[in-house]
């Protein structure tokens, strides 16, 4: 049981993943990446192999999951402040991309059907407690 795996997490890209990587590190817990060369290579095929697996051994496991636990995701506004929902007061806040305009609707569409990437995107902050929409200056939308 010392010397087997455990997948803790999953990554799309590597960037995501060493800083993980390095933050279990510091705290002595061994890591190992895997497929993480792969998607370096084509990052294309993340989601078709499952991403960049994190993997501890099986006796770190709980004091990784709960390191992981601890790291706090959060939206940062314009100024580096975290955005806070004027509606619940929560830190739990998304960006999310959205088609609400014929214009990014439009792109959307010759982006599926020339393979490239969208030429306009939009992206909204939203409430993953209350749902509410949230702009860049703490206002509900």
């Amino acid at each position: 049981m010392q010397n087997t795996f455990s997948t803790i997490a999953r990554f799309n890209y590597s960037s995501e993943a060493e800083i993980i990587k390095g933050r279990l590190e510091a705290d002595g817990i061994k890591v190992f990446l895997k497929d993480n060369i792969t998607i370096d290579t084509d990052p294309l095929v993340s989601n078709a192999i499952g991403g960049i697996k994190l993997n501890v051994l099986a006796k770190d496991e709980a004091k990784a999951k709960d390191i992981l636990k601890s790291i706090s995701s959060y939206a940062l506004d314009d100024n580096g402040n975290a955005l806070i929902c004027p509606s619940c007061n929560s830190h739990s806040i998304s960006l999310y991309s959205t088609i609400n305009s014929f214009k990014s609707f439009f792109h959307f569409i010759i982006g599926i059907l020339f393979g490239t990437l969208p030429f306009s995107a939009r992206y909204e902050y939203k409430c993953d407690n209350c749902g509410a929409k949230i702009d860049s200056k703490h206002q509900a939308l």
